[in-house]
This record gives structure tokens, C-alpha cells and sequence, in this order.
């Protein structure tokens, strides 16, 4: 196993868009734990848009990066293969609440993928809350939330920090099974118990929790894996192969601030690491 200096420095940057479920309260800590786990893969079964996987400091040898949303997966090929393309697609763009509208009608499946990947990172750019599963127009009085000026900046820090990443789209159980080695440093964050529909029709259901904890027992490698703090997933991950570790955070959507329970749960090895450092 790679020590954790055999890696490259790479410079953090920024998602695109918000996405439900995005990782900003718990980043640092998921990505110090990242950091101090030895691995020479890093595979990542449900990247959403990067919350970690772009604030990581270093990179092994290899990475590659999973979504089962058609969107997401599709969204990261076109930013790293056809950059100026897509910028030319975006070129005109602005923000108004009836093109909103207008294209959350539409059906992706009828899009090219570079309209397909506009129209997504259009959709999730305005949604209230980076939501999926139902979008609505969210409304910020301070800026324009799709103004390609400010944008596009990012959008080629995405599209240079791609360089070399392998982009899949397959559903987890057969992602791990792919990726898998005794070298490999999985970080998971599926869909939370409950919320199971929160990010689109039949990407992820109650059943898949089951299967989900299955192959992280039986993986050579090791993983991070964040859920929410219900009886429900402790029961779930009782285990000897985990190790579980509950921790506070702070939401804010609108309003005042809510406080909820997380899970952090680790393979032994990657907790033993971590008491280590």
C-alpha cells in the first residue's frame, strides 16, 4: 500500500453548481481523512458535482469519478472532452425564470449532450437548495446566478482538474466490484435513508442501502462512507467490518438553522489510519 507523500499536490477548487445533498459542512473533515488514508486509487461511486472530490489537496496515480445520474456523468465527459464547445452552448444563456421553467419541461433524453449538459448545469445553477429530484426557482437578490462572466472562470478550473480522471456511469455495486483493489480509497455519500428520491427517479431505493453495506464488507480496499444518523443505518452498519463515528451539522437552506446527525463510517483500516496520525 502507498504511503500517503506518494501523491500529487493539486490545487483545490470549486463545484459549479449546488447539489443536494453537497458535502460543504463536513468537507474539511472527510477530506483531512482522505488525506491520511494510504491509497494509489481513488474511486468515488457517487460524485454528484465534486463537493469532495474537488477540495481534495493531493491525488494519487489514479482516480476515477461515478454517478448513475445520466446528467452528472454526462455533464463532467463534456467539461473535460468538448470544453469550448460547451462554452460556446452556454454562450447566451441568461437568467430568467420562464427559460427555467421552459427547460425543466423538456426531456434530456430528446438533447445532444452538450445541450443535455447545459440545460443541467442551467437547471442546477437556479434550483432553490441545488435540488434534482423537484426543482424550483430560487431567487437570490444580490446576483445573477448564471452569469457566465463569473462562471466560466470555474468552468475551466473543472475542465483542467478533469485531466486524466476516468468518468464512469454504472450503478455502485458494479462500480466497486470494477474498482476494487487492496489499493483503492472508495469515498461514498449516497442518497440519505428517506431522501431516496431526492436526486431523480429509480437511481437509488430503499433495497440498495442492504446492498450497498454487502460489498463494502466483502471490498480488498478501503472507504469512507457518509449517511445520515438514523436507527435505521446504525442497525445497518452494526458490523464488525465498520467502524462508526456520529458527528453534528449545520443546515441552512432557508432560515434559521438546522441541526442534524451524520455518520462517518469506515473501513478498521481506514479508522485505524486515521487514530494513527
Amino acid at each position: 500500500m502507498e504511503s500517503t507523500t506518494d501523491r500529487t499536490p493539486v490545487r483545490p477548487i470549486k463545484t459549479v453548481a449546488p447539489y443536494v445533498g453537497g458535502k460543504r459542512n463536513l468537507s474539511t473533515r472527510l477530506v483531512d481523512m482522505i488525506e491520511a488514508t494510504p491509497h494509489s486509487r481513488y474511486a468515488e461511486a457517487f460524485v454528484g458535482m465534486g463537493g469532495v472530490f474537488l477540495r481534495r489537496r493531493t491525488k494519487p496515480k489514479f482516480e476515477v469519478i461515478n454517478d448513475w445520474s445520466a446528467d452528472v456523468a454526462n455533464l463532467f465527459r463534456i467539461l473535460r472532452e468538448h470544453y469550448p464547445q460547451f462554452m460556446e452552448v452556454l454562450r447566451f444563456q441568461i437568467t430568467t425564470r420562464a427559460e427555467f421553467d421552459r427547460l425543466s419541461k423538456v426531456d434530456p433524453d430528446t438533447l445532444t449532450d452538450l445541450q443535455r449538459a447545459a440545460r443541467f448545469l442551467y437547471l442546477q445553477r437556479l434550483a432553490f437548495g441545488g435540488r434534482v429530484g423537484t426543482r424550483h426557482f430560487g431567487m437570490d437578490m444580490n446576483r445573477a446566478r448564471f452569469n457566465l462572466s463569473t462562471l466560466e472562470p470555474m468552468l475551466e478550473d473543472l475542465h483542467e482538474r478533469l485531466n486524466g480522471v476516468v468518468i464512469e456511469r454504472l450503478p455502485f455495486d458494479r462500480f466497486i466490484e470494477r474498482y476494487d483493489s487492496p489499493e483503492t480509497l472508495f469515498f461514498l455519500d449516497p442518497p440519505y435513508w428517506g431522501n431516496e428520491a431526492d436526486y431523480g427517479k429509480d437511481l437509488f431505493g430503499r433495497a440498495d442501502f442492504t446492498l450497498l453495506r454487502d460489498r463494502l464488507e466483502a471490498v480488498q480496499g478501503r472507504f469512507i462512507l457518509t449517511i445520515n444518523d438514523r436507527p435505521e443505518t446504525r442497525a445497518l452498519f452494526a458490523g464488525q467490518a465498520f467502524h462508526i463515528e456520529p458527528v453534528g451539522v449545520t443546515y441552512r437552506l432557508s432560515g434559521a438553522p438546522t441541526e442534524a446527525r451524520e455518520l462517518i463510517i469506515t473501513s478498521k483500516t481506514c479508522s485505524s489510519q486515521g487514530d494513527s496520525r
